[in-house]
């Protein structure tokens, strides 16, 4: 990621190259209404937004929203800074997910790129966010895997990874965490209701999981 310093850009402007970035790692159309839903903010406010970032050249609209190269290096150069600073707050400081989450959010838009290197030296170059997302610019392989949901009842399973989705729900950063839902953790599921909602037994604890969360939580075998 070293290199020519990359043009500065307002934090709103990163935010929203983020937002995009993300909702279309997770396969969300990429329109307004969910670039607002994301950012919680005013559809009014989103559509000025856009419009402003188009004249700077950032994104593309038609029938959905896309980032141009200049856009796409922007969303990955903070999306790079936040997991680092997710695997930081987390794995040095022993923050909780939900706080890392959080902080993370504040230190992406004020990381230099020499600390961003030297975050990445110190943490011995992750792949992953502490939720199992990829890192921008890591060595990162995907594993073969698929949503909790589609496990066979009485299968075990190993989280794989929390979907960027999952960590704008209220709450359920703190639910999986303290429930031992995270990536490497491994399970069975002991049950599967017609709904999706799962039941899984986890470090010798029996877990409740709605619908909404057990189609998005990956796993593999």
């Amino acid at each position: 990621m070293a290199g020519a310093r990359a043009k500065e850009f307002h934090p709103a402007f990163e935010e929203y190259c983020e937002a995009i970035w993300e909702l279309r790692e997770d396969e969300i159309d990429v329109i307004q209404a969910r670039i607002a839903e994301r950012l919680e903010v005013s559809r009014p406010a989103v559509s000025e937004m856009i419009r402003r970032m188009e004249q700077e050249h950032l994104l593309l609209v038609g029938n959905r929203i896309t980032l141009t190269e200049t856009g796409m290096a922007l969303a990955e150069r903070v999306v790079r800074r936040h997991r680092l600073a997710e695997r930081f707050l987390t794995d040095i400081l022993d923050l909780s997910w939900a706080d890392a989450h959080l902080e993370a959010g504040k230190w992406e838009h004020v990381i230099s790129e020499s600390v961003e290197i030297a975050l990445a030296r110190v943490l011995g170059d992750p792949t992953t966010c502490p939720h199992g997302n990829p890192i921008p610019g890591a060595n990162y392989e995907a594993p073969d895997s698929y949503p909790l949901r589609a496990v066979p009842v009485g299968s075990a399973f190993t989280v794989s990874r929390i979907p960027e989705e999952l960590e704008f729900t209220p709450g359920l950063l703190d639910f999986l965490e303290e429930n031992s839902l995270l990536p490497g953790h491994s399970g069975v599921l002991t049950a599967l209701s017609p709904d999706g909602t799962a039941t899984v037994k986890i470090d010798g604890k029996h877990v409740g999981i709605g619908s909404f969360a057990s189609e998005r939580i990956l796993v593999i075998a």
